[in-house]
């Protein structure tokens, strides 16, 4: 572990809980750090791309901007998993409208995301790269937002899936045939 990277440099001997949180504005992160955490301190502020640790529920938790677009985001992520010892990164943050009934503060959990940009080609993978989570923190995050009252939305293109199973309101993508290699 280090206390300084291009991208981060700690303030203090608190560092980084094993998970962050990672909207994309810093002034969320603030606004996170001020209003959900206990003791919260600034532990990075290089290039304005700020960074709290504090406690939750007695936890320690950090929350850290990660900027806009993947580009940013591989940035922080890769040198908080390699350099910080973090565990876990959840992207919140707020997405545009995609209908089907969802209203603003619902909860939607995706598996994961799939892009057009072309990030992934600088480490040599060719087409596009999709992102996944844990599953437990998948699930773990659905029913939590259902104790809230928080409708859930579950969006996948297979029907075996337990997100359309958990979800509220599962939305099934037929994407038609998909060709599997293996042995």
């Amino acid at each position: 572990m280090t206390n300084k990277t291009p991208h981060i440099d700690l303030k203090n001997d608190l560092g980084f809980g094993k998970t962050v949180l990672m909207p994309g504005d810093p002034l969320r992160a603030k606004y996170i750090a001020d209003n959900f955490l206990t003791d919260a301190v600034l532990v990075n502020g290089v290039r304005g791309v700020n960074g709290y640790t504090g406690y939750y529920k007695g936890v320690k938790v950090s929350v850290m901007a990660s900027g806009m677009g993947m580009p940013s985001i591989g940035i922080y992520s890769y040198e908080l998993y390699k350099f910080f010892d973090v565990d876990n990164i959840i992207r919140i943050g707020s997405a545009g409208g995609i209908g089907y009934g969802i209203k603003l503060r619902d909860v939607v959990a995706g598996i994961g995301a799939d892009t057009n940009s072309a990030f992934s080609k600088q480490y040599g993978l060719n087409g596009t790269l999709a992102a996944t989570c844990s599953y437990e923190l998948l699930f773990t995050a659905i029913e939590e937002a259902k104790k809230l009252g928080c409708a859930t939305v579950g969006i996948a293109n297979n029907l075996d899936t337990g997100v359309l199973n958990t979800a509220d309101i599962p939305i099934f993508l037929d994407t038609g045939a998909e060709v599997l290699t293996g042995s």
